[in-house]
Formats: C-alpha cells, sequence, structure tokens
C-alpha cells in the first residue's frame, strides 16, 4: 500500500487532475490511499481563527473537517477514488481517505497548528504498514533537511518528531512531476525523506 498526500496548494492547479489520473493508473499495480491537505478549506479556518480567537483545539477539528471536504472534492474529480473511513481502506484499490473524530483523540497528534495533513498522512500511513507514503507538494527540487523543509514551512513543525519515531520510505515530490511517478514509486530509499 501506498499513502500520497495531495496537498491543498494543487487545488488551483491544472496539476490535480493529472496526479488523480496517475494514481488512478498505478492502482491497477498496488493499493493507493490519498490523504486530502486542507486547502481553501483549511485557510477559512485559519482566518476564522484569527478574526474570533477560538482555541487551537477547536481549530484542530474544523482543520480536519476541512481535510474532508477537500477529499470529498478529490473523489468528485476521479470516479475510480472511492471515500473511504480508516476502517474501509483495504476494500478499495483507490481511495481517499476522508478523516474522522478518531484524530481528535489521538495522544500522538497535538491538537493546534503544528500539526496539519503531513503529519496526518504520516501517521496514517505507519498506521496502516504502508510501504510509501508520497507527499505532493509546491516543493523546491533540491534535496533538504527535514529541519529545513519545517523551517520552510514546506512540511509542518510537527512532522520531524512523528517521522523519528515512525520512520517510513518517505519522498516529497514537486506537484509537476506527475508523470515520473513510476520511477519515484520505483525507487526504494528505506526510513528516507528526499525530494525526487
Amino acid at each position: 500500500m501506498i499513502v500520497v498526500k495531495i496537498g491543498g496548494s494543487l487545488y488551483n492547479t491544472a496539476e490535480l487532475k493529472h496526479w488523480l489520473t496517475a494514481l488512478a493508473d498505478y492502482s491497477t499495480q498496488f493499493p493507493i490511499v490519498i490523504v486530502p491537505g486542507g486547502g481553501p478549506f483549511a485557510d477559512q479556518v485559519r482566518a476564522a481563527q484569527k478574526t474570533h480567537h477560538f482555541n487551537d483545539t477547536t481549530a484542530h477539528h474544523m482543520a480536519i473537517l476541512a481535510m474532508k471536504q477537500y477529499g470529498l472534492l478529490l473523489s468528485a474529480l476521479e470516479p475510480l477514488c472511492q471515500p473511504s473511513r480508516t476502517s474501509e481502506i483495504s476494500s478499495s484499490a483507490f481511495s481517499v481517505w476522508l478523516p474522522d473524530d478518531e484524530l481528535l483523540t489521538e495522544p500522538s497528534l497535538t491538537k493546534n497548528w503544528d500539526i496539519s495533513s503531513d503529519s496526518i498522512a504520516l501517521w496514517l500511513a505507519s498506521k496502516l504498514g504502508a510501504e510509501q507514503l508520497l507527499l505532493i507538494k509546491r516543493a523546491p527540487n533540491q534535496i533538504q533537511s527535514i529541519t529545513e523543509l519545517s523551517s520552510n514551512a514546506i512540511i509542518d513543525s510537527g512532522f520531524s518528531g512523528l517521522f523519528s519515531n515512525n520512520p517510513i520510505n518517505t519522498k516529497i515530490v514537486n506537484y509537476q512531476n506527475y508523470s515520473k511517478l513510476p520511477q519515484i514509486l520505483s525507487c526504494q530509499n528505506e526510513s528516507s525523506l528526499f525530494l525526487p
């Protein structure tokens, strides 16, 4: 199984549909689970918190709902992609995970903006025993350390701690590299994190 987080930054790009098509094609060979980012839905949560000054726990809950909204959008754009709860993932070769209230009681995930869909994708990949995790982002193509990725806001600040406890073959992929998906997945670096 491969877990693929599709960043919310792809929301307004032509590449979004290209990625969904590429992943649908690859799912005939290997099961794919998409973790949705928050996209514009999470941006609205941030704006609402700034306006109304509610706590981070509430914002975290709303951000999870934002991920779910983006996930529903992704499944609508690609008919082969089945929206699935955690318990339903194994029944589909190509699914988009719709996060639920289980995350609100997960002790390894802090309830603030240090944890975003990046860390949640890592958590899910570990929970499912996935072989690989891809983070599809608007990221530069040069290799950076986890510290650099975090300080440049390419990944969330909570990712490093989770990764050290749950090392998994992880790649950060530039959003324009959808045509290179087979090569990216065939490159095996155990418990690595790099940008192809």
